[in-house]
């Protein structure tokens, strides 16, 4: 099965290139980089992201932003690396992130740069971080990257919070709906159904196919939840696909009301990760490949490599996210206003903010859309089980006298 893969190589120019590709081995992936006449360094298995790519192994978004809050308070006020380091992995709270930055703690002692040293932890540390910890060291100003990164994180962790808030409570209500269906499906109808076999007669179409769910619950239970299973695998080895996942992030940016939501979720990740990469002294090039594949949607990653390309060819930002229709006029005029003024970062930051707000307003027109919705399935689903048991006992008479 095709796995993702995080490599880094160098060009015949002897610049160091990075980035991640879908392969089915790591032979492919040196195959494909040699095409494109890069020398392989690394390549390892890209480690499955929860939500935004920092809640990984464990360490949450939460975890990892006030970790990098207070490495940045600690470095600004002039203590050694190594024992902020030292510091901060005896005042980790998870077991498995002390152990990860005692660890870098020893590399950094050994010798190693700071974004080396986290760079050999892909499942806690994202790309974006390494780099942007690279270009702070490089700078001078780790501390000022350090707090950057941490605004970018606590905004990327509130971003996530709205979304899962947005889809909690119809998932309450979608698991209580089932659970009251399955209940009476599996105690109550049969009381009934053994009621009207007593009586005999015939029993309207509704009524008979309620029981027979009923029966099918009851009886072959393993094949229900062994085709809801098989389902579930199939769906998830057709989503960690290429194409899969393309044509199911292109469905998901056209269904209404929910849609728009994740294209402003995208938009505002993108333009927060590459404004602070900009602003951090990341190479333009390199921070679109890093925003790229920290879109979180393979439509948004799209348009954005194809935007990397046309810029190493001498474009603008703006020309190629106009053409590529994903992204709003008002987002790329802003950026083709950023890059005529020379204020790119602080105009990212601008459409990130306000996009952050477009965000906030989605998700409470979402549920106030979606709760309503939900409550009328609830109840529609219980009102006809109750109706398909309560429809023979208007013939109940009838049935009673004909015998």
């Amino acid at each position: 099965m095709a796995t993702t893969y995080v490599w880094k190589g160098k060009t015949a120019a002897g610049q160091t290139v990075s980035g991640e590709m879908v392969a089915n081995s790591r032979a492919e992936v040196i195959v494909n980089l040699r095409k494109k006449k890069v020398i392989l360094t690394s390549a390892k298995e890209k480690p499955k992201a929860i939500g935004f790519g920092f809640s990984r192994k464990g360490v949450s978004t939460k975890d990892l932003a006030v970790f990098t809050r207070q490495f940045s308070t600690m470095i600004n006020s002039g203590l050694p690396l190594v024992q902020c380091l030292d510091i901060l992995a005896k005042q980790a709270e998870k077991d498995n992130f002390r152990k990860v930055i005692t660890q870098i703690m020893r590399d950094v002692e050994a010798g190693s740069t700071l974004a080396d040293a986290l760079g050999r932890h892909p499942g806690v540390f994202s790309e974006l971080y390494v780099n942007m910890v690279e270009a702070g060291e490089a700078g001078g100003v780790l501390d000022v990257i350090l707090g950057r990164l941490a605004t970018y994180l606590e905004k990327m962790n509130a971003l996530k919070r709205k979304i899962k808030a947005a889809m909690t409570y119809p998932g309450v209500i979608f698991a209580v709906t089932i659970a009251a269906s399955s209940f009476m499906l599996i105690f109550i109808i049969p009381t009934f159904a053994k009621l009207y076999a007593d009586f005999g007669g015939e029993l309207p179409g509704l009524t008979r196919f309620v029981m027979s769910l009923s029966t099918i619950l009851r009886t072959r239970w393993y094949l229900i939840f062994g085709a809801l299973l098989g389902a579930f695998l199939a769906f998830r080895r057709y989503y960690n696909t290429k194409e899969g996942r393309a044509a199911i992030d292109r469905l998901l940016l056209r269904i209404p009301v929910i849609g728009p939501v994740l294209l402003k979720a995208s938009i505002a990740r993108f333009t927060r990760t590459l404004g602070t990469l900009v602003s951090s002294g990341v190479p333009i090039l390199e921070g679109l490949e890093i925003t790229a594949n920290a879109a979180g949607n393979v439509v948004v990653k799209k348009a954005v490599m194809k935007t990397r390309a046309s810029i190493s060819t001498g474009q603008t930002i703006a020309a190629p996210l106009r053409e590529s229709e994903v992204f709003p006029p008002m987002v790329v005029q802003m950026i083709s206003v950023g890059e005529e003024t020379g204020a790119l970062d602080e105009m990212l930051a601008k459409v990130a903010d306000f996009y952050d707000e477009e965000v906030d307003t989605a998700v409470e027109s979402l549920a106030s859309v979606i709760e309503p919705l939900m409550i009328v399935v609830m109840g529609g689903i219980v009102g006809v089980m109750l109706v398909s048991m309560y429809l023979p006992i208007f013939k109940l008479v009838t049935v009673i006298v004909e015998k």
